[in-house]
């Protein structure tokens, strides 16, 4: 067996580096020279691309996707204690940021066949004793929530609406991407290593169509401040670094060619796994062009299947095997097992596969026999 069918990653960093090593390393080069190393061009730079990539008029980059929820959510003038609707079946990073933004999440289940937020269930949460301050929908493994009826149900409830976009970093809906939704405009993204625009470490960005609130979100994410040592607000540290803006920006160049290698690398597997008994394909929900982030299938006895794969070479994963409602860190908000059976049910079942621009056919092919072969042997 060849070296690149003998271990297949779940995702391959390396790879993407390679194709831009040499654009870096200059970069990099230019920002010793400089030795600016917080803001400057380079950032600027980065925030005018991607706002730009992204089809709304400002992006204003920070250190992380959880501090850009948070800013978001601050920025918006989210009241102490306010209720906020968000999937059962997100990273606790979305729960997290609400916390820390002085929110309550309240949680909703997803619909079965996507996995997203399901906007009847969402009602249904908004209408609960917390209420809705806020929707968080959470635009997962590469596309985007029903935004129409969340948007619909947002501007009924008086909500904001605040995008998770860390999964979807050029995914539209009806020609429509992150941050053009809703009364206010405003979705955040994460660049972690291994999103589809991914940074040497951690970064994150907040993207909206309102300049009042970009004017915020400049201030909120440099302690208050848009002038030297003029502090209006109380405000964090949250600044993007400079050597990440020149990583992003490579990478930046190359994202719409690598969605379109991802989108091809699905369609492989939707034809190589169409004919395999007791898998269940993921599916592109009506109006999304979707971006792939994660090709997750969904199997009986995962964690079977999971380790028979991973014996076999094969990075396959889980994203995420244990709803947010029932991580210990929110045990306060009182929730237990059944209380949203859609995303549980899921968390049971959901393995994803390799998935990255430069996998080759040959990769998924060797991926195909071996989930074929583990299934037979359940």
């Amino acid at each position: 067996m060849s070296a690149d069918l003998d271990r297949i990653p779940l995702v391959d960093l390396a790879a993407a580096h390679a194709e831009v090593a040499a654009e870096v390393e200059a970069g990099w080069a230019r920002v010793l020279a400089a030795c600016a190393f917080v803001g400057g061009p380079d950032v600027a730079e980065f925030e005018r691309e991607f706002a730009a990539f992204t089809g709304v008029a400002h992006c204003v980059a920070v250190a992380n996707g959880t501090d850009a929820i948070e800013l978001a959510l601050r920025a918006l003038g989210l009241p102490a204690g306010g209720g906020v609707v968000m999937p059962a079946n997100t990273f606790t990073a979305t729960a997290e940021a609400v916390v820390r933004a002085g929110g309550r999440p309240v949680f909703a289940d997803v619909d079965d066949e996507f996995l997203l937020l399901d906007p009847q269930r969402a009602a249904e949460a908004s209408a609960g004793p917390v209420g809705a301050a806020a929707l968080v929908p959470v635009h997962l493994n590469g596309q985007l929530a029903p935004m129409g009826a969340l948007e619909a149900l947002a501007r009924a409830r008086g909500a904001f609406l605040v995008e998770d976009a860390a999964q979807a970093q050029g995914a539209t809906q009806d020609g429509r991407g992150p941050g053009s939704w809703g009364p206010n405009g405003i979705a955040g993204t994460s660049f972690y290593p291994g999103k589809n625009l991914g940074a040497y470490g951690d970064a994150g960005a907040v993207v909206t169509g309102d300049d009042a609130h970009d004017l915020v979100l400049r201030e909120l994410r440099d302690h208050g401040s848009s002038r030297k040592y003029v502090h209006t607000r109380l405000g964090f540290n949250s600044r993007l670094d400079t050597v990440q803006a020149v990583v992003l920006r490579a990478k930046l160049r190359r994202l719409a060619d690598w969605n379109v290698a991802r989108r091809a690398a699905a369609a492989r597997y939707d034809s190589l796994l169409a004919n395999l008994d007791g898998v269940r394909l993921p599916r592109t929900a009506p109006g999304n062009e979707h971006v792939w982030h994660l090709y997750a299938v969904r199997v009986p006895e995962r964690d079977k299947v999971l380790a028979l794969l991973n014996e076999a070479g094969v990075g396959a994963g889980v994203h995420y095997p244990v709803p947010v409602h029932l991580q210990p860190a929110f045990r306060e908000l009182g929730h237990a097992k059944g209380d949203f059976p859609v995303a549980e049910r899921a968390a049971e079942e959901i393995l994803t596969l390799p998935l990255f621009p430069q996998l080759t056919a040959g990769q998924q092919e060797r991926v195909a026999e071996v989930l074929a072969g583990a299934l037979s042997r359940l």
